[in-house]
This record gives C-alpha cells, sequence and structure tokens, in this order.
C-alpha cells in the first residue's frame, strides 16, 4: 500500500543538521580552540581556553584539549626535574673527577698539576710590594731506606704523616702538594720574606721528629728549597729555581733549608754543560791518567802506582777528578770513565814491563766507585782485560772507599769476593773520613788500608795527633792488614811515620802524580842499586 508524505517514518542522523553546522562554523569558539591548539604546538604549556557556557561539544573539546595541555605540563616540568636533576649529577661528577684529576691519591694533597694552577694564579695576582708568593720543594733524605727495609706500605705511611704534618706548618691559605714518590711543595700564596722562611723553617722542623710506624721508629727529614715569586716571574721557572735550591740544600748536608740564589742557576747551567762535554770526553781523547807512586818508607823504592785520572780540557784546562766524577756517577757515564781508566791503566802497565821489565814489580792502583761496583760486565771486563795485556791479577789493587765498603749490599758483597776470587787485590781507600769502625776493619775484603791525609795534616809537634795516628797504624796492623799513609808533603812527617813503624807511603815528598814517562824516570831513579 502506497504510503503517503505525510506518513513517512523520521530519519535520524548522528551530527548536526545542515542548519546547525552552518551555525557553528561561524562559531568563535573554533578559532579559539584552533589558536589554543597552536600555543600548544609552539610550547605554550600555560595557555588555556576558556569553556562556554553552553557545554556543547564544541566545549567538550576544549575541556579535553585544557586536560592536555596540563599533562603536557606536568610531562614537561617531570622532565625539567630529571634533566636538572641528571645535570647537577653529571656536574658533581665533573667535580669529583676533576678533583681527583688534582690531588694526589695517597696522601689527598694537591698534585702536581693543581699546584701549577695555583702557582700561576698567585703570580698574576702579585703586585709589587713587601709581600710575595713564594715555593718551597722538599725531597725526604733517607726515604729509600724506609721503603726498602720495612717495605712499601710503611713507606706509605711514613709519606702520609708527612703531608699531615706539613699541612699543621703552613697557613690555611696556603698549598700543600705531592709531587710524586717523597717529593712535596708548599705553595706560600703571600707573604714577607720574613714570613716565608718561618714557613718554611716550620715545615722542616716538623719532620724532625721521629715516624712511629707499627713498632718501627723512622726518621722523614727532608733538604728543601725556597724560591721567592714577584710580578712577572714564570711559574715553570719559580717550580725550577725552588728545585735547584733543593738540590743545594742537599748538598750542604741534607736536613736544611736554602733560600734560591741567581748563582745557584748558573752553577747549574755550569753542570749542565759540564756533563755534555764529559759525554764526548772520551771519544775526543781528552782524558788522560797520571801516575803517583806509593814508595817503600824504607827505602824509597816504589812498590805501586796510583793511576789518577785528568780531563784535559779545551777550554778549562786540566780538571781533577773532584769537579766531574760525581756529575759522572749521577748521570751513569761513570761506567765509560771507569772502563777507560781500567783498559789505559793496565795497558799503560804493560807498556812499561815491556819497557823495563826489572823495574816492574808493582802493582797499580785504580779507584771504583760505588756505581762501578753494580756495573754488568765489570769483573768479565777485568778479567779480559788482565789476560789482554798478559798482567797478573795481583798486580792489580782496586780501591774502594771506606764509606762503600760499610754500606754495601749483598751484590756489591758478591762482586767483591769474585774480584778477590779472581786474584785481584782490593784496599780500602780514604780511611778515617767515613765509619771507621774497629769491629769491621777485620772483616772487610781487603788487604791494604790507606790512611787519609786528614789524619796526618796537623800531626807536625801535636804530641796528642801523632799519639793517635800512631793508635791507627797499629789498629791496621792488628787486623792483618797493611796500612799506606797518603797525603805526606814534608820529610818530617814522613820520619814521623817511619818511627811510628809505618812501611808505606804516598805524597808530594816523594813525587806529584806524573804522566807516564816521567813515572817511568822515576822508577829509574828510585829503583835499588843491584
Amino acid at each position: 500500500m502506497d504510503e503517503s508524505p505525510d506518513s513517512s517514518p523520521e530519519v535520524t542522523t548522528g551530527g548536526p543538521s545542515l542548519v546547525e553546522s552552518g551555525s557553528r562554523a561561524g562559531d568563535p569558539r573554533l578559532q579559539q580552540l584552533v589558536d589554543g591548539i597552536v600555543r600548544l604546538a609552539a610550547g605554550e604549556l600555560d595557555a588555556r581556553i576558556e569553556p562556554s557556557e553552553r557545554r556543547d561539544e564544541i566545549d567538550a573539546v576544549i575541556t579535553g584539549v585544557n586536560l592536555l595541555g596540563e599533562e603536557l605540563g606536568h610531562i614537561y616540568r617531570d622532565l625539567e626535574e630529571r634533566v636538572a636533576a641528571r645535570t647537577a649529577m653529571l656536574r658533581r661528577t665533573q667535580v669529583e673527577l676533576e678533583q681527583m684529576a688534582k690531588t694526589d691519591a695517597l696522601t689527598g694533597l694537591a698534585n702536581r698539576t693543581l699546584l701549577k694552577e695555583r702557582i700561576r694564579e698567585a703570580l698574576h695576582a702579585c703586585t709589587p710590594g713587601p709581600t710575595a708568593p713564594a715555593v718551597v720543594f722538599l725531597d725526604l733524605d733517607s726515604f729509600k731506606v724506609i721503603n726498602d727495609t720495612l717495605g712499601h706500605s710503611a713507606g706509605d705511611a711514613a709519606l702520609v704523616e708527612v703531608a699531615s704534618r706539613l699541612r699543621s706548618a703552613v697557613r690555611e691559605t696556603d698549598t700543600v702538594a705531592r709531587l710524586g714518590g717523597d717529593e712535596f711543595a708548599i705553595l706560600i700564596s703571600e707573604a714577607t720574606h720574613e714570613e716565608i722562611l718561618q714557613i718554611a723553617n716550620r715545615a722542616s722542623e716538623s719532620l724532625r721528629d721521629s715516624v712511629r710506624i707499627g713498632t718501627e721508629t723512622v726518621w722523614a727529614m727532608a733538604s728543601m728549597g725556597v724560591c721567592i715569586g714577584a710580578p712577572g716571574y714564570p711559574a715553570e721557572a719559580l717550580m725550577r729555581d725552588a728545585d735547584i735550591a733543593m738540590y743545594q740544600a742537599k748538598a750542604r748536608g741534607r736536613n736544611n733549608v736554602q733560600l734560591f740564589h741567581p748563582d745557584m742557576l748558573e752553577a747549574v747551567r755550569e753542570r749542565s754543560r759540564t756533563t755534555a762535554e764529559l759525554g764526548y770526553a772520551v771519544a775526543r781523547g781528552e782524558l788522560a791518567l797520571l801516575y803517583q807512586p806509593v814508595v817503600d818508607m824504607a827505602s824509597g823504592e816504589v812498590v805501586g802506582m796510583e793511576a789518577l785520572l785528568r780531563w784535559n780540557h779545551p777550554v778549562r784546562g786540566t780538571i781533577t777528578p773532584d769537579s766531574f766524577i760525581g756529575i759522572a756517577e749521577e748521570t751513569g757515564l761513570i761506567h765509560e770513565l771507569g772502563r777507560w781508566v781500567l783498559h789505559e791503566g793496565i795497558g799503560q802497565l804493560s807498556h812499561w814491563r815491556q819497557a823495563a821489565p826489572d823495574l816492574t814489580d808493582f802493582c797499580l792502583h785504580i779507584n771504583l766507585s760505588a756505581t762501578e761496583l753494580l756495573r754488568s760486565g765489570l769483573l768479565e771486563d777485568v778479567r779480559n782485560t788482565l789476560a789482554a795485556h798478559k798482567i797478573e791479577p795481583q798486580r792489580l789493587v782496586l780501591e774502594i772507599t771506606e764509606t762503600v765498603l760499610m754500606t754495601m749490599g749483598t751484590g756489591e758483597q758478591q762482586v767483591l769476593m769474585k774480584l778477590r776470587q779472581l786474584g785481584v787485590g782490593l784496599q780500602i781507600d780514604d780511611f778515617g773520613t767515613g765509619y771507621s769502625s774497629i769491629s769491621y776493619l777485620g772483616s772487610l775484603p781487603a788487604e791494604t788500608v790507606k790512611v787519609d791525609q786528614s789524619l796526618i795534616r796537623n800531626m807536625g809537634p801535636d804530641a796528642q795527633q801523632q799519639r793517635f795516628v800512631s793508635a791507627v797504624l797499629q789498629l791496621i796492623s792488628a787486623a792483618g792488614l797493611n796500612a799506606i799513609v797518603e797525603g805526606i808533603e814534608t820529610a818530617d812527617q814522613a820520619e814521623q811515620l817511619r818511627a811510628m813503624g809505618c812501611l808505606y807511603g804516598q805524597g808530594y815528598y816523594f813525587a806529584r802524580p806524573l804522566p807516564a814517562v816521567e813515572a817511568m824516570a822515576y822508577l829509574r831513579s828510585s829503583a835499588p842499586r843491584r
């Protein structure tokens, strides 16, 4: 059945009618909604849209957008807090790493890097006036003994105690640093010259009391060098000059404080030049040996020749060993010098034997330093050199200072025993300047003792000194050793020593050190008539 138009069913759609849509298209809230979303997208998370009183679909969207903005704000603030916390943590970590990079791990003191920074800052702030920054360098005088005898743990404990004492000796504005090993430094930030020396001496005094490590008592005294800064003084130069002054303190007996003076720098430069030139001395043929006779006091016959090294410098002339042997030992050049002296001396003895076989029944004396005793290949070098020149081992006497013999370790003892087994003679040199221990005299691996010239220098009419020298000679004889007295310069000294029973002597009274040709002439003139 056809239905009439009036009876058609009503069709319902879910959306607004065309009339409603048309009316909402001009709704200002839509533009507000778009603007709000754009602002949120631009990062304005506090942007909000005010809903209308209609409470319709548009207002529902507005409310949703506002809630989204609040949620984004919460998320953003949470992220900001996390980023801030993480950044703070990273900054703390960076500070801790920088602190670790500039702090000595063992003592907690500043290290070299931080010390340099603070020295630069102090010098930058320095102005002309009565006050100035200063640097103190110090090196413990006997730290190696602590490490060697008690171990590194004990050494570390001593270093920690030293650090504590140095902190207590300086002001809060000063910096104490450990440079490495047993080397420390102090930056005195600003003080008068008098105050600087007071602080340095106070630091020195603080280390003079013994240190207790477990059940052991040790000492950790130091040699200190002070350099006072000034406007324009480079930080590196200030540290260098304090270091130079410290080595002057060591050279002057240790356990003292020395203030840097420009003359010290010139001495170091001269030492550096000497070191460089000494390295070429052997190759350039600048070294030479002189020979001083050791004579029989009764007959005047030569029983020995001591080889004495000289450096014929092309500019400075003849230089004696006192001026360069210490440098050679420090730099390791002593090994090359020692080999040259050994080869040259034994070679000369061989030449003398060939030229006058009837006049060469004597021993060649060569000085041996502590450093050379531990030279790898020393024993083999001695053996091969003697064999190459067909010289009997008993014709060679190695002179070793009393101090070296008294302080030698196991390695040196083994070398000396092997030299004795080879047949080489050993002599205690400079007796009377070191330990001079009666209990050790008979046990040292030597056959002869050379009495130092200092014991007879002022003997003259001094009866007490004469009795003392006589007692020393009797002591040496009682120990089963032969005595040689060096430094005999007058006939009176020679006569007094003969009266005391001294068998052998050496000195200017008999002969000065002579070149090889003149030494042979002396041998001929002093030989007994047959």
